[in-house]
């Protein structure tokens, strides 16, 4: 409201100032008073107006009765005058006249402008209309560059990341519901077999021998249903960020060394070679040991148990900038193109296994992944001509020299 009145009065001054250097200071006077009272007045039913708003209905209706206002002031201004004698009969009539019609053409004008404008209105209601009822895939397109135009590209953006999240909520149930199958599978075999095991045992249809082989089988399932909770326990902490690791300059040639060394009895039994390929002068890098290592046994024990035997298991690292690149690379039949890019979600091991009879729960490339991850790296696998290559990247402990020569 202060800053219409500013207005009213700036624009009777300058009139008021106009007037007074042709005709002198009383016309002035004069011309200020009429234009004060009358711009006032119609400024105050532009407001009273604009509060009234919502019951104007459409928007055309409402330039109309805006460029009503403007013309009516007028009007009322030469009636003024011609009743102060201000002016003639016969100017106050072409004045008038002048003036009905500017009106008419501004208010054809304010129409053509206002059909445009609710046009672009339309689309925006109707898109969203249509967003409302499900559609994601539906974009807002107005005829203008103006503000409808910004509001329809922001609707744009609000739909994009409304579908994104609908996808990535989608998927997550979908994880969510392929997590609890197999859970409920790896878990309901051992819990079956340990059921079995005790009610032969507890109706005593067993000698002492047998009764002691199917405590061992028992025990066995036991530790298996521990490591599969465990590992799950794990995951949920690495994926909710709970860590509480200490990072230091790790030497990876000797945790690779290690590594190797504590896998040989396994490898032996499956008789398949495992070996390292370790050069002397590797960076050091900023990593834990201990979660290292594990990422280590997790892809070599992986690798052992998808090779034939007499076939290889080779684990190489080399300095790449910004880190050190470990890969475990084995002699296998590989991982099919399908199956390469879900083979580190949790529980999955692709191939024809829908019966989830091969060895181990499908967690341990997915606690590999998380680890590296929360390191820094990335784990990926290498596309290869023969067997299957998995590579990941630790980042480079900072300031530290490459590792001296043995």
């Amino acid at each position: 409201m202060i800053r219409s009145a500013l207005i009213a009065l700036g624009a009777a001054l300058a009139g008021a100032l106009v007037v007074g250097v042709t005709y002198g200071g009383h016309a002035a006077v004069v011309m200020l008073v009429l234009l004060v009272a009358v711009g006032g007045t119609a400024l105050l039913f532009a407001h009273v107006a604009a509060a009234k708003r919502p019951s104007l209905g459409r928007l055309g209706r409402q330039f109309g009765l805006a460029v009503a206002i403007a013309i009516g002031s007028i009007l009322v201004a030469v009636g003024i005058a011609v009743g102060r004698m201000f002016v003639s009969h016969h100017d106050a009539l072409m004045v008038s006249v002048i003036v009905i019609a500017g009106g008419a053409v501004a208010v054809r004008a304010a129409q053509l402008f206002a059909r445009g404008v609710l046009a672009d209105v339309e689309t925006v209601r109707d898109g969203l209309l249509a967003v409302g009822e499900g559609e994601r895939d539906h974009r807002i397109e107005t005829a203008s560059c103006d503000e409808l135009a910004e509001l329809a590209r922001a609707a744009n953006a609000m739909v994009q990341r409304l579908a994104d999240e609908e996808r990535r909520r989608d998927a997550a149930d979908r994880a969510r519901r392929d997590l609890v199958v197999a859970v409920s599978h790896d878990l309901r075999t051992p819990l079956a077999s340990v059921q079995l095991l005790t009610e032969a045992i507890e109706d005593g249809v067993v000698d002492g021998e047998t009764r002691t082989r199917y405590l061992a089988e028992m025990r066995i399932h036991v530790q298996a249903l521990s490591s599969l909770i465990d590992d799950l326990f794990e995951l949920s902490r690495l994926e909710a960020g709970d860590i509480e690791w200490s990072m230091s300059q790790v030497q990876l040639g000797e945790l690779v060394g290690e590594t190797v060394a504590a896998m040989g009895a396994q490898a032996r039994a499956q008789r398949v070679a495992v070996v390292a390929d370790v050069p002397p002068d590797l960076a050091f890098a900023r990593a834990n040991p201990e979660q290292v290592q594990r990422v280590l046994f997790n892809l070599i024990q992986n690798a052992i148990r998808h090779t034939p035997a007499d076939g290889s298991v080779t684990v190489r690292a080399a300095t790449v900038p910004d880190g050190v690149e470990i890969e475990v690379s084995d002699t296998g039949s590989g991982v099919a193109d399908e199956d390469a890019i879900h083979a580190f979600e949790p529980f999955f091991r692709g191939g024809s296994e829908a019966s989830r009879t091969a060895d181990g729960a499908g967690l341990g490339l997915a606690i590999s992944r998380a680890i590296v991850e929360a390191h820094g790296g990335r784990i990926w696998l290498e596309a290869s001509g023969q067997g299957t290559q998995v590579r990941f990247t630790l980042p480079a402990a900072a300031g530290a020299a490459a590792a001296a020569p043995a």
